[in-house]
């Protein structure tokens, strides 16, 4: 075995780990180190971190969440058929078509029932 030939992976892992703890070590030995009860108290995205941990909240909160993840993930099936639309041909693209057109009509529903709106 060459060593010659592995020499770029492990190039491409000394950068990768170098790029990952560099900036991470240089932050914790040259950043202020004044800790207070608020920046170590636990917290949560989009509640307040004072409150108690049984709270009420609205379900739009994950609503939205689950919407932007349904869409996104639909859009994400784009790239492939894109790639291989040659291949696929006119019935591979009618078949996206309809597939985009029920997205549509589901988006255009979300819409019009007010789930997209945040009071």
């Amino acid at each position: 075995m060459n060593l010659d030939t592995y020499l770029p992976v492990l190039l491409f892992i000394l950068v990768g780990l170098a790029v990952g703890v560099v900036p991470q070590v240089l932050g914790y030995l040259l950043g202020p180190q004044r800790p207070d009860a608020a920046k170590n108290s636990p917290y949560e995205c989009g509640f307040d971190a004072f409150e108690d941990a049984r709270m009420k909240f609205d379900v739009r909160y994950y609503l939205v969440a689950i919407l932007f993840i349904l869409f996104d993930l639909e859009i994400a099936f784009l790239f492939p058929w894109a790639v291989s639309l040659k291949q696929i041909g006119p019935t591979g693209f009618w078949a996206m078509m309809i597939f985009l057109a029920i997205l549509v009509v589901g988006f255009a529903y979300e819409w019009k029932k007010g789930a997209l709106d945040w009071e």
